[in-house]
């Protein structure tokens, strides 16, 4: 896992998760290349990243149930 301050593959499709909030709370946004998954606070869209292997993304579903 790493924290990318300078941004992601600028063709990346960001999604917004379904459990945030619509009232500007909690913002979760993810983007899926071939190779990681990043994930940001879409409140702020050109702040760190968090980027984890496609393995370690899946591992994490998978543990909370949602795989």
């Amino acid at each position: 896992m790493s924290c990318d301050t300078q941004g992601a593959d600028s063709d990346i499709v960001w999604v917004k998760s379904s459990h945030s909030s619509n009232e500007g709370g909690e913002c979760v946004e993810v983007a899926r290349t071939s190779v990681s998954v990043f994930v940001r606070d879409s409140k702020n869209p050109d702040g760190p990243r968090l980027q984890v292997p496609d393995g370690g993304w899946a591992a994490l579903l998978q543990r909370c149930g949602q795989a």
